[in-house]
């Protein structure tokens, strides 16, 4: 298997009442922390209410944290495009991508908090159906053509692009999937990556992830496109690892409550129900058990990145979703012991000094002897030289 990249995918989740200031801070800490274990990616999401999802602006926070760091890749993640003039979103990202000098990349979704777009007067229906007309129209500006179009939003007139991509042809694009066929279809029409949120995130979603690839290839032949790169696929899942698995269950305590509660009361994302009575260890039963997830040790986190790999049929990337399930320097910790133990694994450099480790063992007898007679041919040939010199 070719090398598996590793990232994040920060919506962010805080729970509310806590100051955001620091959360805030919290969050470019973790995308630093990431860029020195050799992280590949970070993907900052867009929200505009609800109280725990609290950057309004991934561009944003991409710039700030792009001074920060030194090699990571920075994705939108997503930006919410139904939301906003596609002109301006295009023009943003081709700005960050000169001001990154080709680290950034572009997310796309409808929005994901109907509370977002009741704001602007959408609805999910609608913001579904812009998200399909505001991609093209970014594709196209993307790639240097001149758009005139009227959208449910917005008019276009002879609108193009001023400055043309560092990236050549231009920077990453790629379109958000839960579970149904949208995002697929999408990322096939156009070429673009798969970013496979929901889809590792319920049962359903998970057995789903082979058909997802499936309809990316369809849609792309349909189009007459090259057949698409599964390194473009990413999926996005659920962890916290800790050195034993009583450690970690003991970590989530923290902060697990409270993002299940989220997604069951606040955000609209019914997928997550666990039932009011479910206890934290219910709610960890739920992640390990669904296969969507996996709390516990290292040895449990590659179990679940190959399933992932097997269930798929293979992917470019994996990006744990951030969540805050524990405390700051244990949620560090549980990156660095991935970073450590899992990465090597599945980018080809584990194998290489076990196998060096075993030849030195299996030689060892022979060249351990050997060392003794070179000591003794040594202490000998000394011997002889004194007695010779009187």
């Amino acid at each position: 298997m070719s090398r598996l990249r590793f990232g994040a995918f920060l919506a962010p989740f805080h729970k509310p009442g806590q100051n955001p200031t620091l959360a805030l801070q919290r969050d470019l800490e973790l995308v630093e922390h990431l860029d020195r274990l050799g992280y590949d990616e970070a993907w900052i999401g867009e929200h505009h209410s609800a109280g725990s999802e609290i950057i309004a602006s991934p561009e944003i926070f991409i710039a700030t944290a792009a001074e920060r760091t030194r090699r990571i890749r920075l994705g939108t993640g997503v930006t919410s495009i139904s939301y906003h003039n596609p002109l301006w979103v295009a023009d943003r990202m081709v700005l960050l991508d000169h001001l990154t000098r080709g680290r950034v990349m572009l997310g796309c979704g409808p929005g994901s908090l109907p509370t977002d777009s009741s704001m602007i007067g959408l609805n999910p229906t609608e913001t579904r159906e812009l998200l399909e007309e505001n991609l093209d129209i970014i594709m196209r500006l993307l790639r240097g053509e001149s758009v005139t179009q009227r959208t449910r939003t917005h008019n276009l007139v002879d609108a193009q692009l001023q400055l043309r991509p560092y990236t050549d042809p231009h920077l990453e694009v790629a379109v958000a999937a839960v579970a149904s066929p949208t995002g697929p279809r999408m990322a096939g029409q156009h070429g673009a990556g798969l970013l496979s949120i929901g889809a590792t995130l319920t049962k359903d979603g998970f057995d789903a992830l082979a058909h997802h690839w499936n309809v990316v290839e369809e849609r792309a032949r349909h189009y007459g496109r090259p057949a698409p790169d599964r390194g473009s696929w990413r999926l996005v899942g659920l962890m916290h690892i800790a050195e034993t698995r009583k450690q970690a269950y003991q970590d989530v305590e923290y902060g697990m409550r409270h993002w299940f509660e989220y997604f069951q009361k606040v955000a609209a994302f019914p997928q997550m129900a666990v039932g009011d009575s479910a206890d934290v260890q219910g709610m960890i039963d739920f992640v390990n058990e669904a296969g969507i997830g996996a709390i516990g040790t290292v040895e449990d986190a590659r179990a679940q990145v190959q399933r992932l790999v097997d269930q798929s049929g293979g992917f470019g990337a994996f990006l744990l979703l951030g969540h805050e399930w524990a405390n700051p320097e244990a949620t560090k910790r549980s990156y660095e012991l991935l970073a450590q133990h899992v990465f090597p694994e599945f980018q080809g450099q584990a194998e290489s000094t076990v196998a060096a480790k075993d030849r030195a063992a299996r030689s060892r007898p022979a060249l351990a002897q050997s060392q003794l007679d070179a000591v003794d041919t040594m202490t000998k040939r000394y011997e002889q030289e004194r007695d010779s010199a009187g």
